[in-house]
């Protein structure tokens, strides 16, 4: 497939992309299509790793966005991979340019908890 221009781009969470992946595989059926490899994997991706409600994931990377030293792509991140312990939240701000303290990833880890509840 070639690409010939990006026309709009948006940070999804994992959740989000499979609820537009079944809608989109549902829509296909409907019409009698076969599915893609590519879609099918991808379909299969997303089943297996998105581990909470499209609604609740974007709500949890809206309410981490409000937090201080919080950007777009790392909110996004801990949504999907959904850290359970101070090690993994400090591996996904390994490249930043400041560390975290114990209160902030204590916050952070607690509205993990809070969206799988």
């Amino acid at each position: 497939m070639i690409v010939k221009e990006i026309k709009d781009e948006e940070l999804l969470t994992v959740a989000e992309v499979k609820q537009i992946l079944n809608e989109l595989v549902e829509e296909r059926s409907e019409r009698g299509e076969e599915l893609e490899y590519e879609l099918r994997k991808a379909v299969n991706h997303s089943e297996i790793f998105a581990k909470m409600s499209p609604e609740k994931a974007r709500e949890l990377v809206n309410n981490l966005l409000e937090l201080d030293k919080m950007k777009p792509e790392i909110a996004i991140r801990i949504a999907d991979i959904t850290p359970m312990s101070r090690d993994e939240l400090r591996a996904l701000y390994a490249k930043e340019r400041y560390t975290l303290t114990e209160e902030e990833l204590d916050t952070i880890l607690d509205l993990v908890t809070d969206s799988l509840e």
